[in-house]
């Protein structure tokens, strides 16, 4: 069972439509739009242009050096949630990286609630995360919503 410091959830209503956001977030190559991290590039060129379950995906990151994540969608309800595991591109230490980002969608009056999640409970260096990412990460996923909600409410 995964302990409450090993998940971390965050959620904003957005005056759009679940498939509106849907879109963006299934899109790989608009990752590094609503990325609030700053960390995430560009979608490798073998990215799909929409993820679908099972589907795997290439991601350029940069957190003081660059470097390269595959991603691949663990789960995945059209329109309502997606989740994938990355790994680092290299395959070195990918036994060791066990974390999920997910996103749920649900229609609300006004809106969407969209919810992000970190999850870091099956990560076997959680206890390291938890004491060097968990306040910056809270911090960069409230961003990813905020940018999140500006690219699908502007004109």
């Amino acid at each position: 069972m995964a302990k409450p410091r090993d998940v971390i959830s965050v959620e904003r209503v957005i005056a759009a439509t679940p498939e509106q956001i849907f879109d963006v977030i299934a899109d790989p190559t608009r990752h590094g739009d609503f990325d609030g991290s700053g960390s995430v590039k560009e979608a490798g060129p073998e990215a799909p242009q929409r993820l679908a379950a099972g589907a795997r995906f290439g991601m350029s990151m940069k957190r003081g050096i660059g470097y390269s994540m595959v991603n691949t969608v663990t789960e995945f309800d059209d329109n309502r949630r997606i989740a994938w595991s990355p790994k680092p591109a290299s395959g070195r230490g990918g036994r060791w990286v066990g974390r999920i980002w997910r996103y749920e969608l649900e229609p609300v009056e006004g809106g969407t609630k969209v919810t992000e999640t970190w999850d870091i409970s099956k990560e076997s260096l959680r206890f390291v995360l938890r004491y060097i990412a968990v306040g910056d990460t809270r911090k960069a996923m409230e961003k990813s919503l905020e940018k999140l909600e500006a690219l699908v409410t502007s004109p």
